[in-house]
């Protein structure tokens, strides 16, 4: 039987600075719509996690997936209060246009 080849943390390394990349590109060329730019910080904080698991996987070592469990968590709740606020702003705006968040004051 023919095996594929293993995955070895240079693949892991390269597909995660693949998918940081796009993100940063993604956050920095999209500056028009929000929603667009919290999934663009999703993705860097993914493409961290798939360098935790990466590693860990390969060392036999659980500290990079636990490490990984905990930014999940906080991805988690960044997400969830960012399209709280998100909300909130839209109603208030009926917009989510980042141009129109300088007129914000408190």
């Amino acid at each position: 039987m023919i095996y594929p080849p293993a995955v070895s943390s240079a693949h892991f390394a390269i597909l995660s600075a693949l998918l940081f990349a796009l993100a940063m590109a993604g956050l920095f060329l999209n500056r028009k719509n929000l929603i667009v730019m919290l999934m663009c910080v999703e993705l860097m904080l993914l493409a961290v996690n798939l360098m935790f698991v990466g590693f860990s996987a390969q060392w036999q070592n659980l500290t990079g997936q636990i490490m990984a469990m905990f930014v999940l968590t906080v991805a988690a709740a960044e997400a969830a209060i960012g399209l709280a606020i998100l909300v909130v702003y839209f109603r208030n705006r009926h917009t989510i246009a980042v141009d129109d968040l300088n007129s914000l004051q408190g």
